[in-house]
């Protein structure tokens, strides 16, 4: 990982105590509401979860999706983010940017997601409501390769 040669990168790992996410990138969880709430579903989650997630200039957030919840991406520092939102029933792909002038976007529940820094790096937190399981986290890698969806940008699989 040439990006850990980057103090600024090693410096934030080290500073949040970041651990490697499965969808790439960096995270901590440090929100986690003690509230539960029953969704439509009838599944209980916590009201409310919060990571620190950290992109580097090689790193990805490859094609996911959070079933049964919303997500907000709300930017902290470094470079601005792309972040790509695709709606599984219409395939309309829309590219999101985060920065300074736009520091936050949701992701609405069951819709694939995928993001880079446009940057050296940057650093975002992101709540999920009802928080978050890894029971609905979906990569879209995962599934079969006939189920995926036409507009998604294979760099990002």
């Amino acid at each position: 990982m040439d990006q850990l040669k980057d103090n600024s990168i090693l410096t934030l790992i080290d500073q949040f105590q970041l651990s490697p996410h499965p969808e790439g990138g960096w995270y901590r969880e440090v929100i986690r509401s003690g509230l539960t709430v029953k969704r439509s579903d009838g599944h209980q989650r916590n009201a409310i979860t919060g990571i620190i997630f950290l992109l580097g200039k090689d790193d990805k957030s490859c094609w996911h999706r959070v079933d049964g919840a919303d997500e907000i991406w709300i930017h902290l520092q470094g470079s601005p983010l792309s972040l790509w939102r695709l709606d599984p029933n219409s395939n309309e792909i829309v590219r999101l940017k985060l920065d300074t002038a736009q520091p936050m976007q949701m992701i609405p529940a069951g819709f694939w997601q995928a993001a880079c820094s446009q940057g050296s790096y940057t650093l975002v937190s992101c709540c999920v409501s009802p928080g978050f399981d890894f029971d609905d986290f979906k990569m879209l890698r995962d599934i079969p390769k006939e189920c995926w969806p036409e507009e998604a940008l294979s760099e990002l699989i």
